[in-house]
């Protein structure tokens, strides 16, 4: 029965996503998407385990195949590469910052986009700032805080994540610390953000900010796929390069058990799926993170499933660019 019950698991006409991304792909593929683990945990408001959620992902995607019915393509012709970890589970925000940064900025030289497996929110600092190094592809950087304003940021995220850096850097402050970096706040827009979740004072930092906030009331509204889709092409007026911080605790609570911030009243697992897909699809998209999954907390890994998904899905998006 044991044997019957493999032959069966490894039946060779279902191609599993994690084989992909081990590298079975066509030799001949032309676009090429990174993976990097940041188990960055040291970081979190709420102490967690947010450094397993790299391996977390990379397991869940054996539960998945390389087919989207959706769009009638197959992964097995993206090229990716599994860059592994940066050694990053025993370093706080500061000190991680240059080795991840450094990382960022040394893969997104060999690939056309990046996705991040972190790892608490704090890894969006150094990871958007890897990122600029890329900008110098289509046009000059002469200085970092030029760079940086040619860059974009599109969270989805219960939390603002403006908290004060004053005490120092966690995963409630990389927004704020990003503005004080120099990021125009103009540049920033945050989908997704909860009642009850944030302070008015926050609140406030953003709209002083320009920042541009849809709350998931405005998403209910408007619709999910409207909101990212016009968020996008603003952004890429003003930008020449677009991060995107998917922070799961976006999700309803009821699908992201293992994420510390989640609420009641979040999206839902399809329709961040869908934003990831539409966020691959856009030319000025280079880096994605997915963030804030404590795997030890998960629950018949439903968190770890829906981040494999976001990730498939971002993959199939940059599979149907120009």
């Amino acid at each position: 029965m044991k044997d019957s019950a493999n032959q069966l698991f490894n039946d060779p006409l279902w191609q599993r996503a994690s084989a992909w991304l081990a590298g079975e792909y066509d030799a001949k593929a032309n676009a090429r998407l990174g993976v990097l683990g940041a188990p960055l945990r040291l970081g979190s408001i709420t102490p967690g385990d947010c450094h397993l959620a790299p391996g977390a992902i990379r397991d869940a995607l054996r539960r998945f195949s390389t087919y989207d019915i959706e769009t009638n393509l197959d992964l097995r012709h993206l090229a990716v590469e599994d860059f592994g970890d940066v050694d990053l589970s025993e370093a706080r925000p500061e000190a991680a910052f240059a080795p991840l940064s450094n990382a960022v900025r040394e893969k997104l030289e060999k690939v056309d986009t990046l996705v991040l497996l972190g790892g608490d929110n704090s890894v969006t600092r150094p990871a958007l700032h890897g990122m600029i190094p890329a900008l110098s592809n289509s046009s000059d950087a002469s200085s970092p805080d030029v760079s940086l304003s040619r860059c974009a940021l599109l969270t989805l995220d219960a939390h603002l994540d403006l908290r004060d850096t004053s005490a120092g850097l966690t995963n409630g402050n990389p927004v704020r610390a990003l503005l004080e970096d120099g990021l125009p706040g103009n540049n920033i827009t945050q989908i997704g953000i909860q009642p009850f979740a944030n302070s008015k004072a926050y609140a406030d930092v953003a709209r002083e900010a320009g920042i541009n906030v849809f709350t998931g009331d405005d998403v209910c509204r408007r619709g999910l796929e409207n909101v990212v889709t016009e968020s996008l092409n603003r952004l890429a007026q003003q930008s020449d390069a677009i991060y995107v911080d998917l922070d799961l605790d976006v999700l309803d609570r009821a699908f992201a058990p293992a994420t510390p911030g989640s609420r009641p009243g979040g999206l839902t697992p399809a329709e961040i799926r869908r934003a990831a897909h539409i966020c691959g699809q856009h030319p000025r998209v280079r880096v994605m993170d997915l963030v804030e999954i404590d795997a030890s907390k998960d629950i018949n890994d439903a968190t770890a499933l829906a981040a494999a998904a976001c990730l498939l899905s971002f993959a199939v998006g940059l599979m149907s660019r120009p």
